[in-house]
């Protein structure tokens, strides 16, 4: 049971056999997962995504859109869902095309319990890593956007490795002004040091695109 400070992994399901995918319901529900069942690929993309550690277990062969274009389909937007495969009649080039795109992993029906629950256990700790990881990123690019734009030109040349009396001479303000600015920077960004600020701008600049504000940041 979760405790007060912890979230319930979502696990969602998409199968067309009703039998199946009650049965999958049962069992994870019963493993202490928020179990969520779908129908079909089109009924799971209705649904709000889950915004806590949560993975997919997917049946391959679905009417309309298929596994496979599923996992195509949210790819790119849902990098906090893996995908474990569940199928009827698995053969090697479909196991393959689906672990090459990021599949956690993929089983063939009929599968012992605990070999799937063992596989889901895994695909939402990979899920929560992930989901950290973006929290992290989403606080650092407010703590950035909380910047004024003078902040923000003493921190990209400060990170670029120039000295207070170099970033002055680039902006024309005085040494003084620099490190006044460079104080409001560290104490926003929640820097303990140089070291700090530096990591947290490369981090800043591997981030997806945010609509917060524009990270032009770089080295040198």
């Amino acid at each position: 049971m979760a405790g007060p400070t912890q979230v319930t992994p979502v696990v969602c399901i998409v199968d067309d056999d009703i039998s199946v995918r009650e049965s999958l319901e049962a069992m994870i529900s019963f493993a202490g997962f928020n179990a969520l069942a779908f129908t079909s690929a089109q009924e799971f993309l209705g649904h709000p995504r889950a915004t806590v550690p949560n993975c997919l277990v997917l049946d391959v062969d679905l009417p309309g859109l298929n596994g496979l274009e599923l996992q195509h389909l949210i790819a790119a937007e849902r990098s906090d869902t893996p995908i474990i495969f569940i199928t009827g009649c698995g053969d090697i080039p479909t196991t393959v095309r689906a672990m090459k795109a990021g599949a956690a992993d993929f089983l063939t029906k009929p599968f012992d319990d605990t070999v799937l629950l063992e596989a889901i256990h895994q695909a939402i700790e990979r899920s929560r890593r992930t989901v950290h990881a973006g929290t992290e990123v989403k606080a650092l690019q407010e703590r950035y956007a909380s910047l004024s734009q003078r902040e923000r030109d003493v921190m990209e040349l400060v990170v670029s490795g120039l000295l207070n009396k170099q970033v002055g001479g680039e902006l024309g303000i005085s040494e003084v002004t620099v490190k006044t600015h460079r104080g409001k920077v560290m104490r926003k960004m929640h820097a303990g040091s140089l070291a700090d600020l530096v990591a947290m701008a490369g981090r800043l600049r591997a981030a997806p695109p945010t609509k917060v504000s524009a990270i032009p940041l770089y080295y040198g």
